[in-house]
């Protein structure tokens, strides 16, 4: 029976949702919060000590000013409201990409968050923001060539936004899209992926533990025989 410990998630599907259930695309961004709470409470369950949450790509920039502000402040509305439930369950959450360009109040709410819960060891959390897999190979690749190290694949991996993180067992990606999106693509060499049809909103505990009882039982050969 393989072990599970970490699971990526490509969260896809939201502004279909909310086109489809209330006309607008931002209440499917709100309805995609619950499903979270749930995934991050079977990781628990489940002793996954990494959780990869893929919230928003450096691709994302391209929607409507508005869309973008309402995605921002649902994120810093979340993490006020749970920062202290999430310290309590001893979760550490830690931003991989490029926090740069997000407005101050959401770079300290973010800050903030990865500071309180730091220390903590049960899961990490990690959000996936302003992130894009070209774009941190090229930030690791300016990193070695600044260290003045040499350019190979263990001193890629240490110098990736996900250094110390180990890469996923399972890549989990909701909408019906059959694409990774330039997400953790280094770090997908061997991870089994599972495509969902169901739109991330609808996407239940039940189906992530589908998902968890399916991988235990893949033969993971690792280009062995």
């Amino acid at each position: 029976m393989n072990p599970i410990n970490h699971v990526a998630i490509i969260m896809d599907g939201n502004g279909r949702w909310g086109l489809r259930e209330k006309k607008s695309r931002n209440a499917g961004h709100r309805a995609g919060l619950k499903p979270i709470e749930n995934i991050i409470e079977e990781s628990l369950k489940n002793k996954i000590k990494f959780l990869t949450l893929f919230v928003f790509s450096t691709e994302n920039w391209k929607r409507p000013q508005k869309e973008i502000k309402y995605l921002f402040n649902l994120l810093e509305s979340f993490l006020k409201d749970k920062t202290n439930i999430l310290d309590k369950n001893k979760i550490k959450l830690k931003v991989i990409g490029n926090k740069k360009n997000f407005s101050v109040s959401l770079k300290n709410i973010l800050n903030k968050t990865e500071f309180k819960t730091k220390d903590n060891i049960k899961l990490q959390v990690n959000l996936a923001l302003n992130y894009g897999s070209k774009d941190e190979l090229i930030f690791a690749i300016n990193k070695i060539n600044k260290k003045q190290i040499p350019i190979n694949k263990k001193n890629i991996s240490k110098n990736l936004y996900t250094a110390e993180i180990p890469d996923p067992d399972i890549l989990i990606r909701t909408g019906n899209t059959n694409r990774l999106s330039n997400f953790l693509l280094w770090q997908l060499a061997y991870t089994e992926i599972f495509f969902e049809k169901k739109l991330w909103p609808d996407f239940t505990k039940k189906d992530f533990n589908k998902i968890l009882n399916r991988f235990k039982k893949i033969k993971r050969n690792f280009g062995k025989i």
